[in-house]
């Protein structure tokens, strides 16, 4: 399965095992990269002295490619930076910011730089910038999406027409078959993130993984577009949300509502009314929870059996 994603990170298969709040910590990471994909450690959850301790576990835990994904929205992205080129990270995703702000800062430094999108502009702008490749994220897609609704299946044609660095594809993604589609339509490899939420290794607590893989099909919603779109699993707080919005909320409301560490709560604490609870739409094809090892070993299995199948069609 060489390609120019392969080539990019030194990885077996062109996976990207999503940088992840709350979910995606050193053991997730690592037991990713020493499965053959690329792992991430998600700094948006970490403190930056956490994040440090988080990367330098990696580093003992793991002899293969890994990286950070950092949401650029955060107060302290000097420091965060910082420790990634002090810690000797050679690979970082960037999101949730202008791919311009860090970029050029980041290749000077010897880094690897992939940009998230959710549409063809910022694509566009991505590449302008300089990244080495980019992830478009469909609108199935959990955690911050875009605003404009835009699903997998259309936007990875659109954003492969328009540019030339590596294209990775994103948002519901759990198996092989929508691997082997998305790179039938342009992708050059693959992010997934709820899938590897519902792992033994994600720092999730084990209500939210639970609560995943009992989701079934339309029990998550994209909601809080003023604020930065997310996707949620319907519960306590979301209904809370759909009562304000009935209101014409402000801005302000909408934010005092939300409050702070929410996803903390839902997430990594566990707790399933007032939580915040991220996960994309292929939550309801989930239902279990298994090793890195065997989703890797899954998604391969299944991708190769795709392909096999298309040609016995032609």
């Amino acid at each position: 399965m060489e390609n120019r994603i392969t080539d990019l990170f030194n990885i077996k298969y062109p996976i990207i095992q999503a940088g992840m709040i709350w979910n995606s910590g050193w053991r997730l990471a690592s037991a990713s990269s020493n499965s053959g994909i690329l792992g991430l450690i998600g700094a948006g959850s970490m403190y930056p002295e956490v994040l440090r301790e988080h990367i330098q576990k990696c580093k003992k835990a793991t002899d293969k490619p890994f990286g950070v994904n950092v949401p650029m929205l955060y107060p302290n992205i000097q420091e965060i930076m910082d420790i990634i080129v002090e810690e000797g990270v050679k690979i970082v995703f960037t999101s949730a910011g202008n791919p311009k702000t860090w970029t050029s800062w980041l290749k000077e430094r010897n880094i690897t730089v992939v940009h998230v999108v959710s549409s063809v502009k910022f694509a566009l702008k991505a590449q302008e910038a300089g990244v080495d490749a980019i992830v478009a994220e469909g609108f199935e897609a959990g955690g911050h999406n875009g605003r404009d609704e835009t699903t997998t299946l259309t936007l990875i044609p659109m954003v492969k027409e328009q540019i030339k660095i590596p294209l990775i594809a994103a948002g519901g993604i759990a198996t092989g078959r929508a691997m082997l589609a998305t790179m039938v339509l342009g992708a050059d490899g693959v992010q997934i993130g709820s899938r590897f939420v519902a792992s033994v290794e994600s720092s999730a607590h084990e209500a939210f993984k639970a609560a995943v893989v009992n989701a079934k099909e339309g029990d998550t919603q994209l909601t809080l577009k003023e604020l930065a779109p997310v996707r949620l699993i319907k519960n306590d707080f979301y209904k809370q949300v759909q009562d304000l919005y009935k209101k014409a909320p402000t801005i302000e409301e909408l934010r005092e509502l939300l409050g702070r560490a929410r996803a903390k709560r839902g997430m990594f604490e566990g707790d399933l009314e007032e939580g915040e609870l991220e996960i994309g739409q292929i939550s309801g094809l989930i239902d279990d929870i298994k090793s890195v090892s065997e989703i890797v070993e899954d998604l391969v299995n299944e991708y190769h059996e795709a392909e096999l199948s298309i040609k016995k069609l032609i």
